[in-house]
């Protein structure tokens, strides 16, 4: 199973195509860009609570017989916060400085 790569961040809906080195993705795969983790949301997941780590890029070449961009395409889905502005902000708050590893 390959990931959804959604195609915007949740939080601005800033574009993110497939190659961008600054999406970043929680466990769940929640989508954000780099920007937003580290100036909004503090690497805090506003959904789950866990931290971020780059999303990796697929490749857009089919190097072996079914695995590209073109054979597993992305998703075209459009995934924005489930929470207001302000309660995300308290979240991040509450949890932004227990390390990932121990929350």
């Amino acid at each position: 199973m390959a990931l959804q790569l959604r195609p915007n961040c949740e939080y601005c809906d800033r574009d993110l195509p497939p190659d961008a080195t600054d999406a970043r993705i929680c466990s769940y795969e929640c989508t954000f860009c780099a920007d937003c983790v580290e100036t909004k949301l503090f690497n805090v997941c506003p959904n789950c609570g866990g931290g971020f780590a780059p999303r990796p890029i697929r490749p857009a070449q089919e190097w072996r017989p079914g695995v590209c961009t073109t054979k597993q395409v992305p998703s075209d889905k459009r995934v924005h916060l489930k929470y207001s502005l302000d309660d995300v902000a308290a979240h991040c708050a509450r949890i932004r400085e227990v390390p990932p590893e121990r929350r």
